[in-house]
């Protein structure tokens, strides 16, 4: 059997996901977390928050996407309307709520 390609100095590999805008899949460190707050979709970049995440490349055209084709709803198994204006706000490029003033 052939020897598996390892990443990294461990031998491990980064976990996968796959983005639910453009269905690709990516390691978790290239993607960010959405997390549902009851009805609010949230940005989560640490990771931290509890409960059913989705992830999405940081790329407007994935959260497009994802927004035409009725991902969040899917990706989080609501029954009824998410808002997603604040996660919306974090894909555009705007000012992003919760962060500090970082920038990018």
């Amino acid at each position: 059997m052939p020897e598996r390609a390892r990443i990294g100095g461990s031998g491990r590999r980064p976990p996968v996901r796959t983005c639910v805008g453009c269905r690709s899949r990516a390691a978790q460190s290239d993607l960010v977390r959405l997390v549902a707050d009851g009805a609010l979709v949230t940005p989560d970049p640490e990771r931290r928050s509890p409960g059913r995440g989705a992830y999405l490349h940081p790329d407007p055209a994935c959260w497009a996407s994802a927004e035409r084709r009725g991902a969040f709803q899917r990706a989080f198994r609501a029954r009824g309307r998410l808002d997603t204006s604040r996660a919306a706000a974090f894909f555009s490029g705007g000012p992003r709520v919760g962060d500090g003033g970082r920038s990018g």
